[in-house]
């Protein structure tokens, strides 16, 4: 059965140490392309930072970046076509080899987030045996099968999934409200400040898994 992992591995011992040095307020994200060349696997980064300019200048001098084209700027966020430098093709070689399906990749205090699939813990044990004798160790952070249901991916409860989706049925989420909370309780069977505690902790729980970069304990969170 397939197995997704989530690491972390410092910028050192994978990428853009140089820019987040530079910049260290930056967070990265990497957006990938289903493609089998290897020069296509991950050429855009989203960036979002105080000072982009700062970025720009430091992605065009980071050595693990042979070319880099500005694509966009709005705000604080800015979007980035890169082609890495040959090292890091290798890196990215290896990873494939060790037959490791990079989903997600995440960059944020120096430090990289990684979701990476593999079709069965065998391969994930190999993966990690080899990356450990050349000195770049993927931390593993957390791990759950490849099947599993979207409200566990994402640590929803059965409880949490059911209050979000009968509250967006029933129109709690329009604007404006369509239904009121003692409704939502009601159609429950619980009561309103059970509804309140489960909406807030769904919420929570969504947008620390879709929208953020996790941060494992013992990762300092950027001030």
């Amino acid at each position: 059965m397939s197995v997704v992992a989530e690491f972390t591995i410092p910028t050192d011992a994978f990428a853009l140490k140089h820019t987040f040095d530079t910049v260290p307020d930056a967070t990265v994200e990497i957006e990938r392309l289903a493609t089998h060349s290897r020069e296509w696997v991950m050429p855009f980064l989203w960036v979002t930072s105080n000072d982009l300019e700062a970025v720009e200048r430091s992605l065009e001098a980071d050595p693990d970046i042979q070319e880099v084209r500005t694509l966009d700027v709005a705000g604080d966020i800015g979007y980035f076509n890169v082609h890495w430098s040959e090292h890091l093709q290798r890196l990215i070689d290896e990873i494939v080899d060790q037959r490791g399906i990079v989903q997600e990749a995440e960059a944020k205090n120096g430090r990289w987030y990684l979701k990476l699939k593999f079709v069965d813990e065998s391969v994930l044990e190999k993966f990690q045996a080899h990356f450990r004798g050349r000195d770049r160790t993927f931390e593993l952070q957390r791990l759950y099968r490849g099947i599993e249901p979207k409200e566990r991916r994402y640590d929803l409860t059965p409880e949490q999934r059911e209050v979000l989706t009968t509250a967006r049925e029933m129109g709690y989420f329009e604007v404006p409200r369509e239904t009121q909370i003692e409704e939502l309780a009601a159609e429950l069977g619980i009561s309103t400040n059970s509804v309140s505690q489960r909406l807030r902790r769904a919420t929570d729980n969504l947008v620390g898994n879709t929208l953020t970069v996790p941060t494992p304990s013992g990762v300092p969170n950027a001030k």
